[in-house]
């Protein structure tokens, strides 16, 4: 496909120095050839355009225009084989996705979803420094890594969009103060999207998040705000003198009580929910399906191909003691293919 959309660039550049056809002799192009009026583009059917960049226009601005989405440059960097654009150097644009799955012949994709909880001065299990938290942002944009909102996760989970191929979620749990203080300041300056998580009960404590921190961080379109339970408790552990009726309605509103919060407090729709402690039953399932939302994250580590289970997705926990090689391991986005 590539050999063919590049090869028809040629053929229309290279028209002008073929000797004309009768009209029986002439064969039907494969592409419509744009008029001369449409500027920079050559050709195009259903499934590419090709074009000639002017000067000053790089991929980012040829995917706005043609595919409607900026962040898709990398489908066509990745099809044409090139980095950037080239004045007068004709490329040809996948109207589609091509290969939405990720899978190569000796690999396939995966997406690993990072899971933090709080940031502070020191390092412990769950507390990870501002220092430690931006070297590993830093990595992430210095070694060709693109941090991806979940919901564009969930998109490529539904075989939707394709993600570039070194693709990585930022997820943050509970809902501390900190993730205002630290790691949103930090997230803004390299323009990195993350879900917060958050259990309500948690709303109102001396170190939470208030609701106004986090409508101003939702307001921006990086973070998006998702249901982690209303008291963090197991749902999968009945408590001692509940028999199954009580359980379910009390799981029902760990279930219902964020999702609604969330939507009442910020207007965001809940697409996902983070599973206290990562454990998850058939209940919960049921209940989550019954409020529209179809993904699960579990605190399970490694990454997610096309084919992951989305109401058991895996996300590896970073560690206040992790330092950057141990970082570096949790960044699989990619899988060997076994072969028989």
């Amino acid at each position: 496909m590539r050999a063919a959309a590049l090869a028809v660039a040629a053929v229309v550049l290279a028209a002008c120095a073929e000797a004309p056809q009768r009209p029986s002799e002439a064969k039907p192009a494969p592409f419509a050839l744009a008029p001369a009026e449409t500027g920079p583009m050559l050709a195009r059917d259903a499934s590419f355009v090709v074009v000639v960049p002017r000067a000053g226009e790089d991929l980012g601005s040829l995917a706005e225009r043609y595919l409607g989405d900026r962040t898709r440059r990398f489908e066509i960097a990745e099809f044409n084989r090139i980095d950037e654009a080239r004045p007068g150097r004709a490329i040809a644009i996948p109207m589609t996705p091509l290969n939405p799955g990720g899978v190569e012949p000796a690999t396939v994709q995966t997406v690993p979803i990072l899971c933090y909880h709080r940031f502070g001065p020191r390092p412990n299990t769950l507390t990870v420094t501002a220092t430690s938290f931006e070297a590993q942002m830093r990595y992430l944009r210095d070694n060709g890594y693109t941090v991806v909102s979940l919901p564009k996760l969930v998109d490529y989970l539904d075989g939707r969009i394709a993600l570039p191929r070194k693709s990585v979620v930022i997820t943050i749990d509970d809902g501390y103060r900190s993730t205002y203080e630290i790691a949103w300041p930090i997230l803004k300056r390299y323009g990195f999207p993350a879900t917060v998580y958050l259990y309500t009960d948690f709303v109102g404590a001396g170190d939470a998040l208030s609701w106004a921190q986090m409508k101003e961080m939702a307001t921006t379109g990086l973070i998006d705000i998702q249901p982690h339970s209303k008291t963090h408790s197991n749902l999968t552990m009945k408590l001692a003198d509940e028999n199954d009726a009580r359980y379910r309605e009390r799981i029902r509103r760990e279930v219902e009580a964020p999702i609604d919060a969330i939507r009442e407090r910020l207007g965001e729709t809940s697409v996902s929910y983070a599973f206290p402690y990562g454990d998850v039953n058939d209940t919960v399932v049921e209940l989550l399906r019954a409020k529209n939302v179809k993904i699960g994250v579990t605190v399970t580590p490694g990454g997610n191909p096309f084919f992951a289970p989305p109401v058991m997705l895996r996300r590896s926990m970073v560690f206040g003691g992790d330092d950057l090689d141990v970082f570096k391991a949790k960044l699989v986005t990619a899988l060997p293919v076994s072969r028989p």
